[in-house]
């Protein structure tokens, strides 16, 4: 599994070993990485809220 902000392993983490600050920054952000394969995400944000769509494991959305 991998973190769907920043793209790295999940084990691994940040600099401070949690991914904290990914998170921190997904409680306001979409998922920019799949956290299945590690792809990069086709993300479209609207003022309703945002889609992420993955070419290997098909697409996710924000709640409504």
């Amino acid at each position: 599994m991998y973190c769907d902000r920043c793209g790295e392993p999940a084990a691994e983490g940040d600099p401070a070993g949690d991914h904290a600050g990914c998170r921190a920054a997904r409680e306001m952000e979409p998922p920019r990485y799949c956290a299945h394969c590690r792809r990069r995400m086709v993300v479209q944000v609207t003022p309703l809220g945002w889609t992420a769509r993955c070419a290997e494991h098909g697409a996710l959305q924000s709640a409504p």
